[in-house]
C-alpha cells in the first residue's frame, strides 16, 4: 500500500485518527488514561463533549429564577392593590355612615331613605389642585368655590364651606337634602357632596359663564345678553320656581332669589342655585312662619321682611324684582346712576304711571326689543312685588302671562313698601341675616 506523505493534508487526518484510536484502547484496555501530549508528533485535538448536569442546572436557574422573581412582584402588587382597594372602601363606607348621620336631623326628609351623592376627599383635593388659588372662582358667605376636574375630565364647581361657619352648617345640610331630590333644566344640578374632619363640601356641575350679575350690571359685558336673551333668562326662571312651588314632589320656597343665584350655561340657559335658604312646605300648607329672616334685603317680600312670613307668594316677589332687573339692567339699587332714586321699585312706579315705563328699559336693548313684549315684562314684575301676598299671581299665571300676548293683565296696585329705606342714600344695607351666593363667581356686597 502506497501511504502519502505525513506533510500532506491526507496524512495529517491518518495520523489523527491514528492517534484517537490508540487514546481509546489505551483507555479500554487499562480504564486509565493516557497524556496525549507525549505522544510523538502530537496535534491538536477538538473533541466536542455532550452536556453535563452540572450545565443543566445552570440553564434551570438562569430560566426559573426570572420567572418566580416576576410572580413574587406580581403578587405584592396585587396584595397591596387588594390592600388599599379593602381600605378605601372601608373608609368611604364609615365616611358614608358618618354623613348619613349628619343629615339625618337636618331637617323634614331626614328621616327618609335619601341616596346622596358622596364624593371623596382625596378626589377633590386632587381635582382641585389642592385648593389652589388658581382655581378660585368665587366666594361668598358660605365660604370660597373652586373649580376643579374629576377623573376623567368632568368640569366641576366645589363649594367649601368656610371653617367655623355656623350658619353655613345648617344650610350646607339643607342644600345637599334638597337638591340632591330636585332634577330640572333650571336647577343647578349637585353632583356630589364631602364631609371630612371639620371640611363640608358641594359638588356641583360647572356653569363656565357665571351668574346673571357678572353680565347684567357689568357695562362691557351686558351687551352679551340682548333682550332674545334676557327673555330667555327670565322664561327659564319662572319655570325653574313653578317646578319648586307646584311640579316636584315637594314644594320648596327658595327664599333667596337673585341675580347673583341665577347661574348661566353654555348656551345662557339660566339655572337656580343656592338652596341653603329654602324650605320645605307639606302637601296642605300654604304660609310658614320664622323667627329666623334670612336672605338678601331688597329682594325680600314685606310680609317676611317684617314678619317672618313667607309662601310660594315670597319667592313671587323676589322673581318681581329680578324681571325688573333684567329688564333695566339696573340693581335694586342704583342712586348713584340715577337722580331721585328711592329704590327700583319706587322708579318703575313713577315711570308706570307717567306712562314713560319704555324709559325703563336697558339702553343697551331699547333699539332692538319689541316694545309690546317689554311693557308686558314690567307690568308683570308690577305684578309680582305687590305688597299684599294675596294680590300677587301664582308663577303658573306668571308663565302664562309672560308667553301669551293677548292675554289680559290686571291693573297693578302701588306699592308701599320700598326695598330701599333712604330715597337717594346709596346702597341699600342688608337686613336680617344676608346669604351671599358661593356659587356665583363674583364677590357680593350688601344690597
Amino acid at each position: 500500500m502506497h501511504d502519502r506523505g505525513m506533510d500532506g493534508s491526507g496524512g495529517e487526518e491518518c495520523y489523527t485518527a491514528y492517534i484517537l484510536e490508540q487514546v481509546r484502547l489505551e483507555f479500554t484496555e487499562t480504564g486509565e488514561l493516557i497524556d496525549i501530549g507525549k505522544i510523538p508528533n502530537g496535534e491538536n485535538l477538538h473533541i466536542r463533549l455532550a452536556d453535563t448536569a452540572v450545565d443543566k442546572k445552570v440553564s434551570s436557574v438562569k430560566i426559573t429564577l426570572p420567572i418566580i422573581a416576576c410572580l413574587l412582584l406580581l403578587s405584592c402588587i396585587a396584595l397591596v392593590w387588594i390592600y388599599k382597594y379593602r381600605g378605601k372602601r372601608r373608609n368611604e363606607e364609615t365616611q358614608r355612615k358618618m354623613m348619613l348621620g349628619y343629615f339625618s336631623t337636618s331637617n323634614e326628609l331626614g328621616g327618609e331613605n335619601t341616596e346622596f351623592p358622596f364624593v371623596n376627599f382625596k378626589d377633590i383635593l386632587s381635582a382641585t389642585k389642592f385648593f389652589a388659588n388658581s382655581n378660585l372662582i368665587g366666594r361668598g358667605g358660605f365660604g370660597k368655590v373652586y373649580k376643579g376636574t374629576l377623573e376623567g375630565g368632568k368640569e366641576v364647581a366645589v363649594k367649601r364651606l368656610s371653617k367655623g361657619s355656623g350658619q353655613g352648617t345648617v344650610e350646607f345640610k339643607n342644600e345637599v337634602v334638597l337638591i340632591s331630590k330636585l332634577q330640572h333644566k333650571n336647577l343647578v344640578r349637585l353632583l356630589g357632596c364631602c364631609i371630612h374632619e371639620d371640611e363640608k363640601l358641594l359638588i356641583y356641575e360647572y356653569l363656565p359663564n357665571k351668574s346673571l350679575d357678572a353680565f347684567l350690571f357689568d357695562a362691557a359685558q351686558k351687551h352679551v345678553l340682548d333682550w332674545f336673551t334676557r327673555f330667555k333668562i327670565i322664561k327659564g326662571i319662572s319655570r325653574g320656581l313653578l317646578y319648586l312651588h307646584q311640579d316636584s314632589t315637594l314644594t320648596i320656597i327658595h327664599r333667596d332669589l337673585k341675580t347673583s343665584n341665577i347661574l348661566l350655561d353654555t348656551e345662557m340657559t339660566p339655572k337656580i342655585s343656592d338652596f341653603g335658604m329654602a324650605r320645605i312646605f307639606g302637601a296642605n300648607q300654604n304660609q310658614a312662619n320664622t323667627t329666623r329672616v334670612v336672605g338678601t334685603y331688597g329682594y325680600m317680600s314685606p310680609e317676611y321682611a317684617m314678619g317672618g312670613a313667607f309662601s310660594v307668594k315670597s319667592d313671587t316677589y323676589s322673581f318681581g324684582v329680578l324681571l325688573l332687573e333684567i329688564v333695566s339692567g339696573l340693581k335694586i339699587s342704583s342712586s348713584h346712576l340715577i337722580a331721585n332714586f328711592c329704590g327700583l321699585i319706587a322708579y318703575t312706579w313713577r315711570l308706570w304711571e307717567d306712562g314713560k315705563a319704555i324709559q325703563l328699559v336697558d339702553s343697551s336693548v331699547l333699539a332692538s326689543c319689541p316694545h309690546d313684549e317689554v311693557l308686558r315684562c314690567i307690568h308683570v314684575a308690577l305684578l309680582c312685588v305687590q305688597d299684599r301676598a294675596s294680590d300677587r299671581p301664582l308663577m303658573s299665571s306668571v308663565i302664562f302671562m309672560l308667553e301669551n300676548k293677548t292675554t289680559f293683565l290686571p291693573a297693578p296696585k302701588q306699592p308701599v313698601y320700598f326695598a330701599v329705606s333712604n330715597c337717594g342714600d346709596g346702597e341699600g344695607s342688608e337686613s336680617m341675616e344676608n346669604s351671599l351666593n358661593g356659587v356665583s363667581i363674583t364677590t357680593l356686597k350688601g344690597r
